[in-house]
């Protein structure tokens, strides 16, 4: 039920974004979703992939400064309040969101979120007794891909 996530560091100047990108195009790596986020000196691209290893030995072997975190893809209702009512499961099982992003395709006509947790185990094992649809990767990517 875990997804793994590349987080990239790019300094935080112009044209630094295209090269890490084009390194996966070259090789025929799809993004599936991404999220920017930057400081005044850095920015961290957060990204996944289908085939997040390859993709990560690529990105450093261009000298690419990249991590592997663990997300959980989350269905969510796409009409307002469907947000709303997933994040109060979440705050009603006591878990910490680090960050959290969507995906731009939908799943059935529902939305799909990517949510960091401060602890990723327990907030799948809670959230697995809550009617909160938890995405396995399996499923994700073949219903993205087609």
């Amino acid at each position: 039920m875990k997804l793994k996530q590349l987080s990239i560091f790019l300094e935080n100047k112009s044209g630094q974004l295209v090269g890490p990108c084009r390194i996966l195009a070259d090789a025929g790596i799809n993004i599936l979703t991404l999220s920017l986020a930057d400081t005044e000196q850095f920015g961290i691209l957060r990204l996944i992939t289908r085939d997040w290893e390859k993709a990560k030995e690529l990105l450093q072997a261009a000298e690419v400064v990249v991590n592997v975190t663990e997300v959980v893809a989350i269905e969510v209702q796409d009409h307002p309040g469907g947000l709303a009512d997933v994040l109060e499961v979440i705050e009603s099982e006591g878990l910490g969101i680090e960050y959290m992003y969507a995906f731009t395709s939908q799943l059935g006509g529902k939305a799909v979120l990517v949510f960091r947790f401060e602890d990723v185990d327990a907030a799948i094992a809670a959230l697995a007794e809550t009617e909160v649809n938890i995405l396995d990767s399996v499923t994700l990517y073949k219903q993205l891909e087609g």
